[in-house]
């Protein structure tokens, strides 16, 4: 390696060989950059990267947009996208930060102009790290409240109203009335007409689930509205609490003891989606719910929309966690000489097949669910938080020993949430060690727990009575345009004004001489398609 040189802005994996400082334990013995440390082994990485690409949306949006836009024809500019943007992207972010041995800001040292983009992702780490963890308590909350006999939400309970109900609320008119007028109906007042009420007819009335009323009444105690705040929700504010304790014990050494927490936090979901298909396998109408899936149900002809290819790039742009910072920091604890493309290849392949194989797991039992309840798949299918709080554990409740899927599911959950949070908040923590090194070394534990700490009074807002309201908001401002913005200027520095052929050289330096047809993908997809692509999705 020293027959190349090193921009003096970079540490390029750090050449000098010092002494491990005893009060740095973030550094060990045989690490080759001694001023920050490197992963003790290759898997320790790998399995990081995995479980911070592979999240929440994985189980929860992914199957949702697969059945939404066609099913099984959704792949296919699903895994265009994935070779024209996403991987491209993936690609550049490992590679700069391993060339660099910097975090997301500090590495903007190779174009200082650039550096608020930096800045920007970082912060916007710091903003999803917040409500992300209010997630991981929802889990929590959740997983507790299924170690009991019979599921909370299994049956309208105490805390139902009258609207409460699996089935439509049915009301016989008893008499006849004139438009304008208003009858009482289970015990609310609507308006209607002799087009809708006719002596001896039936109105049905769409109820809500157990499973919904619980989540609304119970769960997470709604309010109207956001200017509603209420009091905080004092179990979600002790499970937020229990999920900042885990996240502080399994970063308190760094790299050193999350790479060990990881072998269990992004090896678990794979065994309990394998558990949970092969049970969902077995019921009645799990071939249905598979078949509107990815199967029999698949429409080539919404190909010709727009919006599929769009929530196609949207999808992989945020499934692989890229724009966020994380991918550089985790990457800038690599050895310089660490075969990056490999290692993006891998990682995104991985996240994808994750994203398939979640949804045949989501969609057998869903429609086992419909199955049983005489609907359509379609009248069952949910996205996001519906999916995770109200349809899925709806249709466990229905299962023979429903607290044991249950508990697996949510606890699923929080392994593939605490997976990304390790990396955002190193993510945090790697900035403060770049720009205060010295003081990081001798004081890594205290600064990691107080980010905590802060993190998690920021949070109990999203744990009151309008809680929910303010997750929702930070997740849409940003984790929305705010990182295709930080991406599409990200390409521009690197490749555009730092400069693509100087990048691929860097490159390079650190994975071996490529035949030029090697980067003729790469050069094309980084100068042209995949910021035309950011643009458009945007």
């Amino acid at each position: 390696m020293d027959k190349f040189k090193c921009p003096s802005f970079f540490k390029c994996g750090g050449k000098e060989k010092v002494t491990a400082s005893s009060e740095n334990f973030h550094v060990g013995e045989t690490d080759e950059n001694q001023d920050r440390g490197n992963w003790s082994k290759k898997s320790d990485y790998l399995l990081s990267m995995v479980g911070y690409a592979v999240g929440l949306g994985n189980v929860w949006r992914f199957p949702y947009l697969t059945y939404n836009n066609g099913g099984g024809a959704f792949l296919i500019p699903y895994a265009i996208m994935l070779a024209l943007a996403g991987l491209p992207l993936f690609f550049l972010e490992c590679s700069l930060g391993q060339f660099a041995s910097l975090g997301p800001v500090s590495v903007w040292r190779l174009l200082p102009l650039f550096q608020g983009v930096g800045i920007t992702m970082v912060l916007i780490s710091i903003f999803v790290t917040i409500y992300y963890n209010v997630i991981i308590a929802y889990s929590l909350y959740y997983m507790f409240a299924s170690f009991q006999s019979e599921l909370p939400w299994k049956n309208c309970s105490y805390w139902a109203d009258e609207n409460c109900s699996r089935s439509p609320i049915v009301t016989h008119c008893n008499i006849s009335t004139l438009s304008g007028e208003s009858i009482r109906v289970n015990k609310s007042l609507v308006d209607i007409n002799p087009l809708n009420c006719i002596n001896g007819s039936e109105i049905y009335q769409p109820g809500q689930l157990p499973s919904e009323q619980y989540w609304n009444k119970v769960a997470l105690q709604r309010s109207s509205g956001m200017d509603e705040t209420g009091v905080i929700v004092w179990y979600l504010a002790l499970c937020l609490l229990l999920a900042w304790l885990i996240v502080g014990a399994a970063l308190f050494k760094g790299i050193k003891s999350s790479g060990k927490v990881v072998y269990f936090t992004a090896l678990f979901p794979y065994a309990v989606l394998l558990i949970l298909l092969v049970r969902g396998a077995t019921l009645e109408g799990a071939l249905k719910g598979i078949s509107y899936y990815i199967g029999a149900q698949s429409n080539f002809t919404k190909l010709k929309e727009a919006e599929v290819w769009k929530d196609a790039a949207t999808q992989i742009f945020y499934s692989l966690s890229v724009a966020w910072g994380g991918l550089v920091a985790l990457s800038s604890y690599n050895k310089f000489n660490n075969n990056c493309f490999l290692d993006a290849i891998l990682v995104c392949l991985i996240n994808c097949f994750t994203s398939v194989f979640a949804g045949f797991a989501i969609f057998s039992i869903l429609g086992h669910m419909a199955h049983i309840s005489g609907k359509e798949v379609a009248q069952v299918v949910k996205s996001g938080f519906d999916l995770a709080f109200i349809a899925y554990p709806e249709a466990l409740a229905q299962l023979p020993g429903g607290p044991f899927w249950s508990i697996l599911f949510f606890f699923m959950l929080l392994t593939l949430g605490l997976d990304s949070q390790f990396a955002s908040i190193e993510t945090i923590t790697t900035t403060i060690q770049d720009l205060f090194p010295k003081v990081m070394k001798k004081m890594r534990v205290p600064i990691t727990l107080g980010c905590c700490l802060v993190l998690f009074l920021l949070g109990l807002v999203c744990v009151t009575q309008a809680g929910i309201y303010w997750v929702h908001l930070i997740d849409h401002f940003c984790a929305g345009w705010g990182i295709l913005i930080a991406a599409i200027l990200e390409i521009i520095g690197i490749i555009w004004i730092y400069g693509g052929n100087r990048f691929i050289e860097d490159i390079e330096m650190m994975i071996g001489a490529k035949r030029w047809i090697f980067w003729l993908w790469w050069r094309a997809c980084w100068f042209v398609i995949t910021p035309l692509l950011l643009i458009v999705s945007n």
